[in-house]
């Protein structure tokens, strides 16, 4: 049913794996973080995946709560009150990303076909709302779906945002410059009419712009060798159902939909140009996320999270051979 891969026989450095599988598709999903490590499609990767003994490089796979993206100077008011975060990214002065990828998660349940694990917010003073977040992942005939879903456990209100950071395959193994090239005959697709504008040296944003030219992802351009992005895109298009899409097609006629439900309100791409060689993923990162940067200092789209509340969000993978 499932399977616990072992370094040696000791439990590797993200903790147990957590393998599922349906169909076509197949999965792993480590203790540490929640992280999908594996997405498999007929066998091909659909996510630039890594070493289970190894350090996460570059966010990858990182469930982002109880924040998406970066806080300016880790400080932000809520509800009358000032908090003060850790900084985790100092050439920036920001807190970035949530703290829910630095712990192992609980297991909750786990099948053939789906897993779930669970973490509770630490006690933190810069956040010391007890919050308690769930996610599953499950695999059916049509792809992957993870549930997240955020219970408030305390007595006040806690701020919310939500983001997961996949790299998403360009179906190579190349390192350094070579990610680069593989990645400039794969097409990108971003549903948003508008792209946020941040600071060139602390990327945190300054306002917002109509898309075009270089930023207009909307019809799929290919990407190119000069494709070098670390943006944010909001004011989604969306289908009937609410729901939004990004599609990420490959040259050996992989096309992967990372989808969205209403709640997802903005999205990251990042390519990795000009990251270390060492820790740069052989894909391109897209991320869904309910906020953008700054979210808890600025409000947009901040969700308040009242006590006995649950605010659940559904992202997903597709994937087809063109």
């Amino acid at each position: 049913m499932h399977t616990n891969e072992m370094m040696g026989g000791a439990v590797p450095r993200t903790g147990q794996q957590y393998s599922i599988r349906h169909g076509d598709y197949e999965a792993v999903v480590t203790e540490l973080g929640a992280i999908l490590r594996v997405l498999k499609y007929q066998g091909k990767d659909l996510l630039a995946s890594f070493d289970p003994d190894g350090t996460v490089p570059c966010s990858n796979g990182n469930v982002l709560v109880p924040f998406p993206n970066r806080i300016e100077d880790g400080t932000y008011d809520f509800q009358g009150h000032t908090y003060t975060l850790p900084i985790d990214e100092h050439d920036r002065r920001t807190a970035i990303h949530g703290y829910g990828y630095r712990s192992y998660w609980r297991l909750q349940v786990l099948a053939e076909d789906s897993v779930s694990l669970s973490w509770r917010v630490p006690d933190m003073a810069g956040y010391p709302f007890d919050v308690v977040v769930t996610v599953t992942y499950t695999l059916d005939d049509q792809g992957l779906t993870m549930t997240t879903r955020a219970l408030n456990l305390g007595d006040e209100a806690a701020p919310w945002a939500f983001g997961i950071h996949p790299w998403l395959s360009n179906g190579k193994q190349g390192v350094g410059d070579q990610i680069q090239k593989d990645n400039a005959p794969c097409t990108l697709s971003i549903p948003c009419r508008t792209h946020v504008v941040v600071d060139p040296d602390r990327l945190l944003p300054t306002g917002t712009e109509p898309v075009q030219g270089r930023t207009d992802l909307r019809q799929g351009p290919v990407l190119g060798e000069d494709a070098a992005f670390d943006d944010a895109w909001t004011d989604v298009e969306r289908d009937d159902d609410g729901t939004c899409s990004a599609w990420f097609t490959r040259p050996d006629g992989i096309r992967i939909q990372l989808w969205g439900d209403e709640t997802i309100t903005s999205w990251q791409v990042c390519t990795g140009t000009g990251f270390d060689a060492g820790m740069r993923p052989a894909g391109v990162a897209v991320e869904p996320m309910t906020a953008y940067a700054n979210a808890f200092r600025t409000g947009r789209n901040l969700v308040i999270l009242q006590p006995a509340a649950v605010y659940t969000t559904q992202v997903g993978y597709r994937a087809q051979q063109l």
